[in-house]
């Protein structure tokens, strides 16, 4: 597969990616006291509905047409995710997939024609598969079956055929299979037997680039010999490290690798084939997250971790140099997409304050085109606010980065209850750019500060594998001085802290109540484990290449019970004295249902006020705008109740 495959196939995962920012120089560590008096003026701002919230629209992706004249995005206008297409001079989008019950992701357009490639799952429970349209509206599922999953991996190089992953065959492994673009037949390119991960394709596909997880810090690469049948390490080492393939370049003659063997951060090194020489390509002060090629090679693409931001930086690889980004203001750039032509570029443009947009970029004239204008009018973005990146020393001196969310209205004189947003993962990180939920606490007067705890990724190996077998330990500790932090903010009420968090950020919570249990007033558990013993144990099928992985970094449930039940909330739950609310979609396939139904039950018992909201068609998230604006005011009407009254007042 071609670079420009793995853009195609980056961009059709992009649902699960963090978002891309403009360049940024790295800022000094912000102090406590900077950044309550930075934000200490309040302003008078304007309280919007739940149902103004949900009237801003969510996008995702960016697919030239063959012409380039349209680009093809998803959008949640409809009240779920469909597939839109909009020209690239601006104009109304046309709405190509009417689905009403399934969120439906585009992937693109077909090099040649008309026809596009999108994917769905059914009702959350992660099962996609693969789907064309053609231009008469006709839908096809090129991977059938109720027991797999299927994903995109690319066009070939001559956009005859495409590439996808399938676990049909053993539900633990995905095989690589080529199809023909014209006829969908399909030939097998790689029977996965051995556990790894397909990387990447090389344009002329005599090779295969393959990844093999070791832990969640610790990965190797292997170079396929498609005809040969034959593996070679590319990348022994000693010690702990991450390797992984990144892409071939358009030529065939190198392996693009993502490593941080010998440094804190991770950067771009390059493996040629002729000779076996590596050689540093990219490096940063932050994580070079991945690097790829447009179609012919012209331009070469980098996103870089940069605290809570990803620098995006456009090279002309002809000329060795880097070339200017278009001039926007202050936000994020994200899914960057060149076209075939390579004479622009489509991508996102999203700010704290803004949701993301559609833009397209014109490499010769330098003109930046707006195609979607997504937050509702009827907010101005003045009432949102800004986050702000600060940092305090936890209880052992390691520095903690922060996002930190101020309403306008909160001053000393007006102190405001506040929330520690805890992020998923293990190995998540909470960053800058526009969240809902958030701004939708923000704005009703509750304080943010999403931590970073030890073991969120973007701020080196060391600090990534700090949390490792220590949950509901060492990172939880750094919550409760996250407390502590909010506590000096003079704008902050530090007798009314609550934790808030989904999927692993919800056992964080439900781990808050269990383990500190006079620390938070309250907690929103969305969709967390409770008992870790269940969650290592019921893991999908085809999470099987990070099954030890995951056990090196939580615990193996064979072999360290004990240890899992001592930090597994629901066998702790008669030490949870505060209120607390429970979210969960009845589908979720990662984090099942039993695990909020068992600590919801366990609660009650202590007769601690407790709240469960159960959607019965979503999965681990959200894809219906219905069941956000539920799930948002449930949480609002909730803290409402037992966090934004003073402390001292009754709970009933």
């Amino acid at each position: 597969m071609s670079s420009w495959s793995s853009l195609s196939r980056a961009l059709a995962a992009a649902t699960l990616l963090p978002t891309l920012a403009l360049a940024a120089p790295r800022p000094e560590p912000t102090t406590p006291a900077k950044a309550g008096a930075v934000r200490e003026t309040a302003r008078p701002s304007k309280h919007y509905a739940i149902e103004q919230f949900m009237k801003t629209t969510l996008i995702r992706g960016a697919s030239f047409s063959p012409d380039e004249q349209r680009v093809l995005y998803s959008s949640n206008q409809t009240g779920i995710y469909n597939v839109f297409s909009v020209p690239v001079k601006g104009g109304k989008p046309t709405q190509l997939t009417r689905s009403t019950t399934d969120s439906t992701f585009a992937v693109g357009y077909f090099p040649q024609d008309e026809r596009i490639l999108f994917t769905k799952d059914q009702g959350g429970n992660e099962q996609h598969h693969l789907y064309v349209r053609t231009p008469d509206g006709k839908e096809k599922d090129l991977t059938p079956g109720d027991k797999h999953r299927a994903s995109f991996f690319g066009w070939s190089r001559d956009e005859s055929a495409f590439y996808v992953l399938t676990n049909e065959r053993d539900e633990r492994f995905m095989d690589l299979y080529r199809y023909d673009a014209k006829t969908f037949e399909r030939t097998l390119l790689y029977q996965n037997e051995g556990g790894l991960d397909v990387g990447d394709v090389s344009p002329d596909e005599k090779w295969l680039s393959l990844g093999k997880t070791n832990t969640t810090s610790d990965s190797d690469v292997y170079l396929f010999n498609v005809a040969t049948k034959e593996s070679k390490h590319l990348s022994p080492h000693k010690g702990i490290a991450t390797w992984e393939s990144a892409t071939f370049d358009p030529t065939s003659s190198s392996l693009y690798l993502i490593t941080d063997e010998g440094t804190e951060f991770t950067r771009a090194v390059r493996y040629v084939l002729a000779t076996g020489k590596m050689e540093d390509v990219e490096k940063t002060d932050w994580d070079v997250m991945y690097t790829y090629f447009s179609k012919n090679g012209a331009l070469r693409v980098t996103g870089i971790n940069a605290d809570g931001r990803t620098a995006i930086r456009l090279h002309d690889v002809k000329a060795g140099k880097q070339l200017d980004l278009p001039k926007l203001p202050e936000g994020d750039i994200t899914g960057v997409s060149i076209g075939r032509s390579e004479k622009r570029m489509a991508f996102h443009h999203n700010g704290d304050r803004s949701p993301s947009n559609l833009y397209v970029f014109d490499f010769a004239t330098k003109k930046v085109t707006r195609l979607t204008d997504t937050l509702n009018p009827e907010i101005d973005a003045k009432d949102l606010v800004d986050a702000e990146v600060v940092r305090f020393k936890s209880f052992d001196g390691m520095e903690i980065p922060n996002i930190l969310f101020k309403p306008h209205q909160a001053t000393a004189k007006q102190q405001a209850p506040a929330l520690v947003w805890v992020h998923g993962g293990p190995g998540g990180q909470s960053r800058k750019g526009y969240n809902p939920m958030i701004q939708y606490l923000v704005n009703h007067g509750y304080v943010v500060l999403a931590i970073n705890n030890r073991g969120s990724s973007g701020y080196g190996k060391t600090f990534y594998t700090a949390d490792d077998q220590k949950h509901g330990k060492e990172p939880l500790q750094d919550c409760v001085e996250a407390k502590k932090y909010l506590a000096t903010l003079p704008y902050v009420d530090g007798s009314r802290v609550g934790i808030i968090g989904g999927s692993y950020g919800g056992y964080m919570t439900l781990a808050a109540l269990a383990f500190q249990p006079d620390v938070f007033n309250v907690g929103v558990d969305i969709f967390g484990v409770s008992n870790w013993l269940r969650t290592l144990k019921s893991m999908p099928a085809h999470w099987e290449s990070r099954r030890q992985a995951l056990y090196q970094e939580v615990g193996n449930p064979e072999t360290q019970e004990a240890m899992l039940r001592e930090v597994s909330p629901l066998f702790h739950a008669e030490k949870i004295r505060k209120p607390l609310l429970v979210i969960q979609g009845a589908n979720d396939p990662r984090v099942l249902k039993a695990e909020s139904d068992e600590i919801v039950q366990a609660v009650q018992k202590s007769k601690v006020p407790v709240e469960y909201v159960l959607f019965p068609d979503e999965g681990h998230g959200f894809t219906k705008k219905k069941n956000e604006a539920e799930a948002y005011s449930r949480t609002r009407a909730f803290l409402d109740q037992y966090l934004k009254k003073p402390a001292n007042a009754p709970t009933n």
